[in-house]
């Protein structure tokens, strides 16, 4: 192996933080295969595993990626609140919501079933008629493979749509098409300069309950943004 798989990074980070003491499982056959980690013996006879350089070199470089791929999310999430903020809005980042869906199919018990959720961006317009409101969540996503695991848990997508009237996946340009996005949900393309409309949300009459409510008031909203002509 050229390229450690997500398990073998995982490994090797856990043995990194760890004494080393071995699990004597088939992953560490493979990273002592390909040479990531080695055997040190013990002087009381026991064997532990220590991270050669390559290893190191693979978590260090496992890191960079987390770390480019959190700055390229950051980037995009202030990008979109700032243009709800522009369109009239207030608008918040890293919210702790609880949603309130109907039982899974098959289940009789009628209990409602909550999910967390946390949206990049969930926005309000700035009204003071309950009516006109129209919260709005906007989720992020840089890396196809993000998405895809997003659109894997409906629960999770089922959750953002029961607390707004308008629901939107903003995509980084290429790692995915519109079309493979459900019908459901709006779609923004983020491009180095702009966002790009690709297709508008859904609009559903919806007014944010009273758990939606306490949060926001525990919540600090986003600045505005300057504006440039302040100062002239």
């Amino acid at each position: 192996m050229r390229t450690p798989s997500r398990l073998h990074l995982q490994r090797l980070r856990q043995l990194w933080r760890s004494a080393g003491w071995p699990c004597q499982d088939l992953v560490e056959v493979e990273l002592l295969a390909a040479g990531w980690v080695e055997r040190l013996l013990e002087a009381d006879g026991r064997e532990r595993l220590r991270l050669t350089d390559a290893g190191i070199a693979h978590i260090a470089a496992s890191l960079n990626r987390n770390r480019a791929a959190r700055d390229a999310h950051e980037q995009l999430v202030e990008r979109v609140a700032t243009e709800m903020q522009r369109a009239g809005r207030i608008a918040w980042r890293g919210l702790s919501l609880r949603a309130g869906l109907p039982p899974a199919e098959g289940d009789d018990s009628g209990k409602t079933v909550w999910v967390n959720a946390m949206p990049d961006v969930y926005s309000i317009r700035h009204s003071t008629v309950e009516d006109y409101l129209e919260p709005a969540i906007h989720e992020i996503k840089v890396s196809r493979a993000d998405l895809l695991g997003e659109l894997r848990r409906p629960a999770k997508s089922a959750a953002y749509r029961a607390l707004c009237g308008q629901c939107w996946f903003v995509i980084k340009a290429g790692i995915a098409e519109p079309d493979e996005i459900p019908p459901e949900y709006g779609v923004l393309i983020g491009h180095e300069t702009h966002l790009e409309l690709a297709r508008p949300a859904p609009r559903r009459a919806c007014k944010p309950d009273f758990a939606t409510w306490m949060a926001l008031a525990r919540a600090t909203p986003l600045l505005p943004p300057e504006d440039p002509q302040s100062a002239l």
